[in-house]
């Protein structure tokens, strides 16, 4: 894979302390820069932004894709395999409450990967993947 820029995610939150709890403790983000209304998070060296703003928070729409519920607003990595288990495991043994449990998607197919996505405090979703095979990343 090539070099890539780091990206850079707003997104709107209830409560800067709830996100604190979910970025840095469960996920394991290391926290930067933040403010009264906002906070930097170090998302495997991409920055993300939680703005307090709980009047931009709103439920997720969801389409069907592979039989799962998909939450169209969504983002998230593409891990290691290893690491997506690891991950899986952490989120399993802190009782997280998924919105599609981890699993694998598109088996046998084009583009076959391991899946799963939860909802931070604030209702915002999250998906992390990884492929057995990164090359499929963009298969048709």
């Amino acid at each position: 894979m090539p070099n890539l820029p780091p990206f850079h995610l707003a997104f709107p939150v209830n409560s800067l302390a709830q996100a604190r709890a979910f970025y840095g403790d469960l996920l394991g983000c290391p926290e930067g820069r933040s403010s009264e209304s906002w906070v930097d998070f170090d998302f495997h060296g991409h920055q993300i932004v939680a703005h307090l703003a709980p009047e931009e928070v709103r439920a997720a729409a969801a389409h069907d894709v592979d039989g799962d519920n998909v939450p169209v607003r969504h983002f998230g990595l593409v891990l290691e395999m290893d690491a997506w288990q690891a991950l899986a495991e952490r989120l399993q043994a802190a009782g997280t409450r998924f919105v599609i449990e981890p699993h694998v998607r598109f088996a046998g197919q084009v583009g076959e990967q391991a899946t799963m996505f939860l909802l931070d405090p604030s209702g915002n979703a999250l998906e992390f993947k990884a492929f057995a095979d990164r090359t499929q990343l963009f298969a048709k």
